[in-house]
């Protein structure tokens, strides 16, 4: 994938950045072009080796019809809920590092709703609070919209999805008990004799 100058891009974990400019550098006699980029959370400059974009999972930010799809993930009630923290931090941690939003959503889905019951570790307190940042930044880029304002909309995606979720979760927990009940219903009843 290659970018131009003034090209707003994604550098996973650190959020949307802007291509200010594509240069060649030479680094123990081999010469390479790199992407200078300029975060826009902290107003850093990052370089990234032209040849190493994929690698790094440097990506475009989403466009505008891909926002809608976003929110439709966000509020549609599924909830990845690892019970081990070494595997639900090890999958965090992977989809963090994947770059792509709906990964990152996925996350924020998950450490929201694990967070509505217990307290985090300090570890996925900082993950949780790193991927709202992520969703946040680069929505409210695309849509220019300030940043409460894109809160106030993932916000409110998050209840939904838990709501939905709750929902789900006690039709299941009926039908669950349904067959059971229909079972002992049906069951032959004895009768006590009297001698």
């Amino acid at each position: 994938m290659t970018f131009e100058v003034g090209d707003k891009v994604i550098y996973p974990n650190h959020g949307l950045g802007i291509v200010e400019r594509i240069e060649d550098k030479t680094i123990l006699g081999t010469t390479c072009g790199f992407y200078h980029l300029r975060i826009v959370a902290n107003d850093t400059t990052v370089l990234v080796p032209v040849a190493n974009v994929d690698g790094v999972g440097l990506r475009r930010a989403i466009g505008d019809d891909e926002v809608e799809r976003l929110f439709g993930l966000l509020g549609d009630g599924k909830i990845d809920n690892h019970q081990n923290w070494k595997g639900r931090f090890k999958d965090n941690s992977d989809k963090m590092r994947s770059g792509s939003i709906y990964e990152v959503a996925d996350v924020l889905k998950s450490l929201t709703f694990l967070a509505k019951s217990k307290s985090l570790s300090f570890r996925e307190k900082r993950m949780l609070d790193r991927a709202k940042f992520l969703i946040i930044s680069e929505v409210s880029e695309v849509m220019r919209e300030t940043a409460a304002a894109i809160e106030g909309r993932v916000d409110r995606a998050l209840e939904r999805c838990f709501s939905t979720n709750a929902r789900t979760t006690a039709r299941a927990k009926v039908v669950k008990a349904a067959p059971r009940a229909s079972a002992a219903a049906s069951a032959p009843r004895r009768t006590a004799r009297a001698s």
